[in-house]
């Protein structure tokens, strides 16, 4: 059941969580990623205006704007959910965790793939910043602050403004996922 994976996805993901219950209750970024289901749904449904009013409203219950056009993986954690924004076609892969003040935004006003995706297991550092039809491949880190503008190969550190793509040399994914 995607509710009970979320709760024990969040639960895994941050150390201070005690209990589904109070998870489940008080996680803002957990209650985001559910109403952008609610949201997207109407989206692909053709219901473009509910899905705009549902993804508002969770933009103002959560402080988390996700457009309800963008595509969401399983396992999605947003910790610290304030400020996150995500635009309409950015795509998240699967077990990607993202802290506060991300940004996932477009560089075009063309009616086109504007925004990032991020493949798997892909870990962004609070008020990191990926602007653009870009790629980040699975396993990558990106440092806090970070500004990324270029694709990354799979296992890259980025770090920077404008970020840089280094190979990590330790790896960073044992930090956030049970490996």
């Amino acid at each position: 059941m995607p509710l009970r994976e979320d709760i024990q996805t969040a639960r895994r993901r941050d150390p201070a969580a005690r209990s589904g219950f109070e998870v489940a209750l008080t996680y803002s970024g957990l209650h985001a990623v559910w109403g952008h289901r609610i949201a997207h749904r109407l989206w692909v449904g053709g219901f473009r205006l509910p899905a705009r009013i549902v993804a508002q409203l969770v933009r103002w219950l959560t402080g988390v704007e996700i457009h309800p056009g963008a595509t969401i993986g399983r396992r999605f954690f947003i910790d610290h959910g304030m400020g996150v924004v995500i635009g309409e076609t950015a795509v998240v892969g699967d077990d990607v965790m993202i802290y506060h003040g991300v940004t996932l935004g477009g560089t075009s006003s063309e009616r086109t793939k504007r925004h990032p995706t991020l493949e798997d297991r892909v870990v962004i550092g609070a008020g990191a910043t990926i602007l653009g039809p870009i790629t980040l491949g699975a396993d990558s880190v990106v440092g806090a602050g970070a500004v990324v503008v270029r694709d990354a190969p799979p296992a890259s550190l980025l770090v920077g403004v404008p970020a840089v793509a280094r190979r990590q040399s330790h790896d960073y994914a044992e930090y956030f996922y049970d490996i």
